[in-house]
């Protein structure tokens, strides 16, 4: 009698274990399954395209790979891309901060129509986008028929490339931001000007330091971005050999020239500093996750 009354009663102790095994099931299958699925994925999707460009490249020597990524007018492409990205970026940094300031910080009409608008240029085909803006900005555009006599070119020509960059750069700094402000306490700003601190002190330091790595971020993804545009340059650039023409055109026309070995060696290049980009980028999004933590 005294062992029929010490075993567990059905849903006493002893059925615990099955409660537990039951909550650890996972609702996708196990790891050695889905990582094989991820693994195949990005081999059919990244890896072996990747594979292909840089094994087309090694079929140039040493000498014709540097002739093909060094000549002058590749140069030429090279410098207005990744200055027209860098200027682009630094000019997105500022807007940017701005525009996700008012969209935290303030209420009015048709704030979320502004919010709205800011993601604009990720639905935007590029190509609508370059056309947009050359029929705003060319000599018979609606702006730039006025800006013209004034001496003030801003298509067919390296400007027309950093307003081009700037308008598909602008959401990934926003976007990055725009978070990062709305945890952020106001109640260490509100302190700060009770003790007497001005508003650029406060912005200086201690908004700033608290949206840097974000900001930094934003800076980061929209030079990445700015640096493999096509669409919405081409338009608005003017493509002139060594004055106008960016690298991913340069490309195209080595691979319509049927110069397939040398699009890729110029194409490795771009790879290479993507690349270096992604790092960066992974970086600095690795500090804001530890600073946000550590607050």
């Amino acid at each position: 009698m005294s062992g029929a009354l010490a075993a567990p009663l059905p849903g006493g102790p002893a059925a615990a274990p099955s409660t537990s095994r039951a909550g650890s099931s996972k609702v996708l299958p196990g790891f050695n399954l889905t990582l094989g699925y991820t693994l195949a994925y990005l081999c059919l999707i990244v890896l072996i395209p990747l594979s292909a460009l840089v094994l087309k490249t090694f079929t140039l020597n040493w000498d014709q790979f540097w002739a093909a990524v060094s000549s002058p007018r590749v140069v030429a492409s090279y410098r207005l891309t990744f200055g027209a990205s860098f200027l682009a970026a630094l000019v997105n940094v500022v807007f940017g901060l701005l525009v996700a300031w008012v969209l935290v910080r303030y209420k009015f009409p048709g704030k979320r129509i502004v919010d709205a608008l800011v993601d604009l240029p990720f639905a935007l085909p590029t190509a609508v986008a370059g056309i947009s803006l050359t029929a705003l900005l060319a000599g018979n555009g609606w702006i730039g028929q006025y800006l013209e006599p004034l001496g003030i070119k801003l298509a067919f020509n390296p400007n027309g490339v950093v307003i081009a960059l700037i308008f598909i750069g602008l959401p990934f700094v926003v976007r990055t931001v725009q978070p990062v402000l709305e945890e952020s306490e106001r109640e260490l700003e509100e302190a700060a000007m009770c003790l007497g601190a001005t508003r650029l002190q406060t912005f200086l330091r201690v908004i700033l330091p608290s949206i840097l790595p974000a900001l930094l971020t934003g800076f980061a993804m929209a030079f990445a971005r700015a640096i493999g545009e096509y669409g919405s340059v081409i338009f608005i650039a003017g493509n002139m050999p060594m004055v106008s023409e960016i690298t991913p055109l340069i490309i195209i026309s080595k691979l319509e020239q049927y110069d397939y070995a040398g699009a890729t060696a110029v194409a490795v290049v771009m790879l290479l500093f993507s690349f270096v980009l992604l790092l960066v980028i992974n970086a600095l999004q690795a500090w804001q996750r530890k600073r946000s933590g550590a607050h």
